[in-house]
């Protein structure tokens, strides 16, 4: 049989290697670029949010991401619908929202976790509202530390208030108004995954499917109707301080709600599938390459976060006995 001389062997090897180089230095060049223009030139040239229609409709707006993004939407000029649990808490915000940038407010109370039941009275409310941007931004965790599914409290209820919260609530609201975003041929839906959808996450295996689903839904239907006008954007943050974090103070990986809020909302018109800011995009990164899929769940990564788990209640343990203690 006849072989390659060694010289046409050099230069396949060649070729190859320098198509291999070419490719990856293409990849970071044009990865670089993006990044560079979602979170860098979004900063100088960011979307007239007003173009969308004059009214927000923001889900669990009385705190955290919610709150954040509804006054960074009225201070970008829009009158906003505050939908969330607490009455009170609907007043405050609406107050607030009123006073600081002089925008009008709607407020709609009501319990995502309950089913749907509650979406006839919320379409009746906003039948008669030109609404042009939707933040599907409420969600909820079945827990406040890592668990084994079967470790829920209360896992007949809370498992059910999860989906209803964090998948139902993103396609009923989306259901209610989409269609006359597509007859105006105009229109901007933003939904709220998170960095914990990016890959299965064991000790977090409910809310991190609930959040794969939340990116793959709203990935998909942007690719449906983009063509129509419509942009359907998907924010996947890392670490916030909001309740849901335990308000850890903000620091070069931890955003302030607020500060999140204002750079994500930059993004728009940049990118359908955005971190949401350049923070959040960096350690987005660093997670892929050095802590992959496999990884995560291997029976290795299982037992370190078990025993992470346990650390960490036993320190909320301690705190509660000293704060008991100082009490008596």
């Amino acid at each position: 049989m006849d072989t390659l001389p060694d010289s046409m062997l050099a230069m396949v090897l060649v070729f190859i290697g320098g198509f291999t180089v070419l490719y990856y230095m293409l990849k970071w060049s044009c990865g670089c670029w993006c990044g560079f223009k979602v979170y860098v030139l979004s900063k100088v040239w960011q979307a007239d949010l007003k173009a969308y229609g004059q009214w927000a409709v923001v889900t669990g707006a009385t705190s955290g991401i919610g709150k954040a993004y509804a006054n960074e939407l009225a201070r970008r000029g829009l009158d906003i619908v505050l939908i969330s649990r607490s009455k009170d808490k609907l007043c405050t915000v609406a107050k607030e929202i009123e006073h600081k940038h002089g925008r009008q407010t709607h407020i709609i109370q009501t319990d995502f976790t309950e089913g749907n039941d509650i979406y006839p009275a919320i379409a009746e409310a906003l039948q008669d509202l030109d609404i042009g941007i939707l933040v599907n931004n409420v969600g909820m965790n079945y827990s406040h530390k890592l668990v084994h599914f079967l470790d829920i409290p209360n896992p007949e209820q809370r498992t059910t208030q999860v989906v209803n919260c964090n998948i139902l609530s993103v396609t009923q609201m989306t259901r209610l108004v989409l269609p006359r975003m597509v007859e105006r041929g105009n229109g901007l839906i933003i939904n709220m995954s998170s960095e914990a959808g990016a890959e299965p996450q064991p000790m977090l295996s409910l809310y991190s499917a609930t959040k794969i689903f939340v990116t793959y839904f709203s990935r998909a239907l942007n690719s449906e109707y983009r063509s129509r006008g419509i942009t359907v954007q998907c924010v996947a943050p890392f670490m916030v301080s909001t309740n849901m974090t335990k308000h850890l103070p903000p620091n070069m990986l931890v955003k302030s709600a607020s500060d999140f809020a204002c750079e994500a909302l930059n993004t728009v018109g940049y990118s359908s599938y955005t971190s949401g800011c350049v923070s959040h995009a960096l350690q987005h990164i660093a997670l892929s390459i050095f802590f992959p899929g496999w990884l995560r769940l291997s029976s290795y990564c299982v037992k370190q976060t078990e025993k992470f788990a346990l650390s960490m209640q036993k320190k909320i343990d301690e705190m509660k006995e000293l704060s008991s203690s100082k009490e008596d």
